[in-house]
């Protein structure tokens, strides 16, 4: 059996190495070969290319990268036709893949996607588009495949890689003890890993921290900085907004700085599912442009009830989510008051998370090879 693989980013390195380790426990002849990273290469898949020619961020790393990436599509397309593998699986990288993808289910060859964009959520037109694009779509979430049947694609949930790499095991003692930190009582702060969300998130975030610490003076604030252009623009606004806090910011670190923290307040996106995995209590806050808001919440382009992960997940409000206005100093720190000072309040959250962490473990690129397999003609 032969198999290509387009994989994206570190993660989508992760679950190919993991779904090659899964095909070839059902398929000892295994035959990889495509775009991959090192974890990829190590489980046995033939490098046509590198990873990282996939792992571009924002529009000013992918503006000049464009001819390049043009090439490298046409040149897979080409090479891929000549070799005519069972299926092509794509991984993650849906700007890329999904054009590759039904250029080549255009041409006779089966194709899968792994990890779905987030078109549930708005843009959901593109739906159309990846139905002329896949044979399968493999889904991280539960609540995913439900939205592809009903466009008449085949859709199976697998259930996410990070569920079997996090757990809530570690305690904040110990998470303390690894950022040499005291053991005080600790609210970790994640503004984001762009520099719009931080600029949008930083001041109402450091605002509910002034609040907080006119109750608890002593409170210890954790900030793991995303990249090293956000630490002039976070530093900046905590000592204008909340200068005199006990506030501690380190580069990266962002897991160590979520286990040491006994409730955690973020912006909405993955560091969100970080923190239910290693279990966290969290307030959820979103800002964004004026227009951008007004498309998403008024003009009715946001399809869903909630907007972070752990509430999807959950399907029902388990965190609290502050938006645009309402995502201000005062009702953050409203909410986060009894998550830094009732056990209980943690423990409703908690409790909640581990019914998600239940769903999404279990081994995803194990089920994702067995998915695959099921879908191949007989």
């Amino acid at each position: 059996m032969k198999v290509a693989l387009v994989a994206g980013e570190l993660s989508g390195d992760r679950l190919g190495a993991a779904l090659i380790e899964g095909l070839r426990a059902r398929v000892p002849d295994l035959q990889c070969f495509g775009v991959c990273g090192e974890r990829m290469r190590a489980a046995g898949c033939e490098p046509w290319a590198s990873i990282d020619e996939l792992s571009l961020m924002g529009i000013a790393e992918v503006l000049p990268a464009l001819p390049r990436l043009f090439r490298l599509r046409g040149w897979l397309i080409e090479r891929l036709l000549a070799e005519r593998p069972d299926v092509v699986v794509g991984i993650d990288a849906p700007d890329f893949n999904l054009g590759l993808e039904r250029r080549l289910r255009e041409r006779g060859l089966r194709t899968v996607h792994v990890v779905s964009p987030t078109i549930w959520a708005w843009r959901q037109g593109r739906v159309k588009a990846i139905a002329r694009a896949v044979d399968q779509m493999l889904c991280l979430f539960p609540f995913e495949p439900a939205f592809y049947a009903a466009h008449g694609i085949d859709a199976r949930f697998i259930g996410h890689p990070l569920a079997d790499q996090l757990d809530d095991r570690m305690t904040q003692v110990e998470g303390r003890r690894a950022l040499r930190v005291p053991d005080i009582l600790s609210l970790a702060v994640l503004p984001g890993s762009r520099a719009g969300e931080v600029g949008h998130l930083m001041v109402p975030f450091a605002r509910a921290v002034r609040h907080l610490t006119t109750i608890m003076p002593d409170l210890q604030v954790l900030t793991p900085i995303a990249k090293p252009s956000l630490r002039a623009p976070i530093e900046t606004v905590i000592r204008s907004e909340a200068p005199g806090v006990n506030w501690r910011c380190f580069d990266g670190r962002t897991r160590d700085v979520l286990r040491a923290a006994n409730a955690v307040l973020l912006a909405s996106g993955t560091a969100t599912l970080e923190t239910l995995l290693v279990g966290r209590a969290m307030v959820v806050g979103y800002r964004t442009s004026a227009l951008t808001a007004w498309l998403l919440l008024k003009a009715g382009l946001l399809k869903t009830e909630h907007v972070s992960l752990p509430n999807l997940l959950a399907d029902r409000p388990t965190v609290p989510e502050r938006l645009q206005a309402d995502c201000n100093g005062a009702r953050l720190a409203d909410d986060l008051l009894p998550l830094l000072t009732s056990g209980d309040a943690r423990a409703v959250q908690l409790e909640a998370f581990r019914s998600v962490r239940d769903q999404l473990a279990g081994g995803a690129g194990d089920r994702a090879a067995q998915a695959i397999l099921d879908g191949l003609p007989v």
